[in-house]
């Protein structure tokens, strides 16, 4: 198998019609060089300067069993942000598509197949890849929002809506705190579709003044960028305006095409296991 020439997304089928495969297709799945965004915010290194991991929904997850029956579950991955690529997301729902008119044995080697195509085309260990038949989920937990100290209460104007980090500003007392917003929203850096994403930031330093925060997060409003790349934008950004003791930046987006991407940053080594992949009332 080949990885896709990732410095140009238009030799691939991103933004075009695409044919639906009658059968399962591995070269559907489209990596992107994660260096190749981080270097636009100042990371040059193969080592990031953060640990996290990014966790993949997928809710049309199909094939076919040996008898021709279709078969339906969920998907959930987890990939490691140490990885060399990402996913493009239109790529990964071609990908799953291909699996609809294919006939497998079981569960357990459609997980397995995902999980080494995956790993072929990132040039990494998957972290995770779990099916689950629809039959075996059971209280699901379905939230409002996000904890913390919801910003978007706030009564401010805004005027700016591209990326602007200059609102990033603290005051003089420490604290800890964890803050959300529902605002955060973005465009494909390939489709220019919109992509809205729920954020959660938590810190522990001097005091980040949340009406800044809350521009802060608006102003990416009409910025073309990834889920995962705007996720690790807010993280160095505040980094390096605000300077904390310790942060950590989650974000968990709406879905598209079946699809939802929730990546999240930390200053701390975080334990996959303890992750709660609970879904937001928009996801």
């Amino acid at each position: 198998m080949t990885i896709a020439n990732t410095s140009n997304p238009q030799s691939s089928e991103l933004g075009k019609k695409s044919a639906y495969d009658p059968i399962y297709n591995p070269d559907k799945l489209f990596p992107i060089a994660r260096k190749s965004n981080r270097s636009t915010i100042g990371i040059h290194s193969d080592t990031p300067p953060f640990f996290g991991f990014d966790t993949w929904n997928h809710y049309e997850v199909s094939w076919l069993n040996e008898n021709g029956m279709p078969l339906v579950a969920l998907a959930e991955i987890i990939i490691d942000c140490h990885s060399a690529f990402i996913i493009e997301s239109k790529s990964m729902k071609l990908y799953f598509n291909s699996f609809n008119n294919s006939t497998f044995k079981d569960i357990d080697t459609v997980q397995n197949i995902i999980k080494n195509d995956l790993e072929k085309q990132l040039n990494s260990t998957v972290v995770f890849v779990k099916l689950t038949p629809l039959s075996c989920v059971h209280n699901q937990i379905l939230s409002s929002a996000l904890d913390g100290i919801n910003l978007d209460t706030l009564d401010i104007e805004c005027s700016k809506y591209n990326n602007d980090p200059t609102y990033l500003i603290t005051e003089d007392n420490e604290t800890e705190e964890t803050l959300c917003s529902d605002l955060l929203k973005t465009n494909c850096l390939v489709t220019n579709q919109p992509d809205w994403c729920s954020v959660q930031i938590h810190y522990k330093g001097k005091q980040i003044n949340h009406e800044g925060l809350l521009r802060y997060i608006i102003s990416f409003r009409n910025d073309n960028q990834f889920t995962e790349h705007c996720i690790e934008r807010i993280f160095t950004q505040i980094m390096q305006y605000c300077h904390p003791k310790s942060l950590t930046v989650y974000g968990r987006s709406t879905r598209r095409g079946g699809l939802d991407i929730n990546p999240i940053r930390s200053t701390e080594k975080l334990n996959v296991s303890s992750l709660a992949n609970n879904r937001l009332c928009r996801q």
